[in-house]
């Protein structure tokens, strides 16, 4: 009973994070950046080296901004973690007499927005959780104008919090400096109807992107919906996987074209492969030890029993019944050990939560029937060998004190 209850804890844990690993997983993930990209239909032509995707953007195309929220009205808008819009303007800053060109970027950083009924707040706070910022971030109230400088380009220029900078002859309060280890700190940060103003492009944004949890890909998720019968595309549709969603995300936003940026959707299905496949292998691991140890206590309990199995045999007897004493015992044992074995796979599960994911796993009711199942059948495998032989011991040979 103690082997079994050992190897089931352990297969109880690992199917119990298993069922949820992926979601959770997946949020971690999305701590690093967004995984799918939405950018104007009739942007400039794009053009693919390897696994990056290169696109030019074009001055004459923009997506509205009025069109964001519909984002939360498509099948899965309940894994949209946040989404954060994007305009893009080349710029002139002054600041003590200094003058140089730089990108200015016009974002949410975390705005309220309504869907119907529904009240929710986004932008590159939710989909880059790891973006630094020394001071504050910017207010979006209408008639701000403050602004994030990059911390390259706040070292540049010698800025400190609190300074007035200009901006094409506009003057702009810098609130923060944003620290995210790449091209994002050589640029200024403002709200979007900021950016807006000073490129005189009112309702525009240049991009999206969109932090999904989402299903790792595989071959099915790289069809092309266009090519398959309405059955299988309604399958297709109706599974989280990252192109399916960009594709409802085109079908909302109108006049997009929307795509998983390649590198971060590959490396989670890598990443959760990997995981999964190394909690297969210790539940594998943990059963076998599990069934060499219930063999080896079966062995010698057979070897101790053998006169009681000879003189139950002498007396009348048949093999079938030899056989069907130990498999009520091994079904008896198999239950109390699953039962035991489920209730500590659940305490290790969520103890590995709390520790690995800071959140307990859920307990699936449902898992013990098939915890049992599991069980009653290492026992079986374990012991029919020795079960058959137990049945064929001769009483004569056995009694007589030959073995």
């Amino acid at each position: 009973m103690a082997a079994v209850a050992l190897g089931v804890s352990v297969a109880t844990a690992m199917i119990t994070i298993a069922t949820d690993v992926g979601d959770k997983i997946n949020r971690e993930l999305r701590s690093f950046g967004a995984n799918i990209a939405v950018y104007p239909a009739d942007s400039a032509l794009r053009v693919n080296v390897g696994d990056v995707s290169l696109r030019p953007e074009s001055a004459q195309a923009y997506l509205k901004e009025s069109d964001l929220p519909k984002i939360k009205g498509i099948f899965w808008r309940h894994n949209i973690m946040g989404f954060a819009p994007f305009l893009n303007a080349s710029t002139t800053i002054s600041l003590a007499r200094t003058q140089r060109p730089v990108e200015l970027v016009g974002t949410y950083f975390a705005k309220q927005l309504q869907y119907g009924n529904e009240t929710f707040s986004t932008g590159v706070r939710s989909t880059n959780p790891l973006w630094q910022v020394q001071g504050a971030w910017p207010s979006e109230s209408e008639g701000s104008n403050e602004v994030l400088l990059g911390s390259s380009l706040a070292a540049e220029l010698k800025a400190k919090i609190g300074e007035t900078i200009q901006i094409e002859g506009r003057s702009a309060k810098v609130v923060g400096v944003l620290s995210a280890g790449a091209e994002e700190d050589k640029k200024i940060w403002a709200p979007l109807h900021l950016a807006q103003e000073m490129a005189d492009q009112p309702n525009a944004v240049s991009s999206i992107t969109v932090s999904a949890l989402t299903k790792p890909e595989d071959a099915f998720a790289r069809r092309d919906p266009r090519a398959m019968s309405p059955d299988v595309r309604d399958r297709w549709y109706c599974s989280p996987y990252a192109n399916s969603i960009a594709f409802q995300l085109s079908e909302a936003i109108p006049h997009s074209r929307a795509e998983q940026i390649r590198q971060v959707a590959q490396s989670e299905g890598q990443v959760l492969s990997r995981i999964q496949g190394l909690m297969l292998l210790i539940t594998l691991a943990a059963l076998l030890a599990s069934a060499l140890a219930i063999s080896s206590s079966l062995a010698t309990a057979i070897m101790e029993r053998r006169r009681e199995i000879g003189l139950m045999k002498a007396i009348g007897a048949t093999r079938a019944s030899v056989a069907a004493l130990f498999v009520a015992e091994g079904t008896f044992l198999g239950l109390l050990g699953g039962l035991a074995g489920f209730a500590f796979g659940v305490l290790l599960a969520k103890r590995i939560g709390e520790s690995v994911f800071s959140s307990s796993m859920p307990i699936q009711p449902a898992l013990l029937p098939i915890v049992l199942l599991l069980s009653v059948l290492l026992v079986a495998i374990a012991s029919a060998t020795l079960i058959r032989r137990a049945a064929r011991l001769d009483p004569a040979v056995v009694l007589r004190g030959d073995m």
